[in-house]
C-alpha cells in the first residue's frame, strides 16, 4: 500500500456497505434513551440542531425523537436549555 505522504491519490478506495443507512437501527445496543417532557419544551430545536445522528425531527412546534436511530449519546439532553429532555435507562429485553 502506498504511503499518504508519497502520493495521496494512490490510497485504496473506501468500500461502503450494501445496505441503506435507514436499515442501521441502533436502538438494540443503546443503554439510555432521551425522554421529552413536552410541558417544559420551548421549541428552540437545539436538540434537532446538535443531534449527530439526525434522529430528531420537527413535528409542529416540538421535536420528535426517532428512537430507532438514537444511540443514546445524550447530546440533546446536554444542549436543552429548558431541561425538557432527560435520560431513562433502557429496560433489559
Amino acid at each position: 500500500m502506498p504511503r499518504l505522504d508519497e502520493d495521496p491519490f494512490l490510497t485504496p478506495p473506501i468500500l461502503t456497505g450494501g445496505r441503506p443507512m435507514s436499515a442501521n437501527k441502533t436502538r438494540d445496543w443503546r443503554s439510555v434513551r432521551p425522554v421529552l417532557h413536552a410541558e417544559k419544551c420551548t421549541g428552540c430545536m437545539l436538540c434537532w440542531k446538535f443531534c449527530p445522528e439526525a434522529c430528531v425531527s420537527v413535528q409542529g412546534e416540538r421535536p420528535l425523537i426517532h428512537l430507532d436511530w438514537c444511540k443514546g449519546c445524550a447530546i440533546c439532553v446536554a444542549e436543552c436549555p429548558a431541561g425538557a429532555l432527560t435520560l431513562a435507562e433502557e429496560e433489559a429485553p
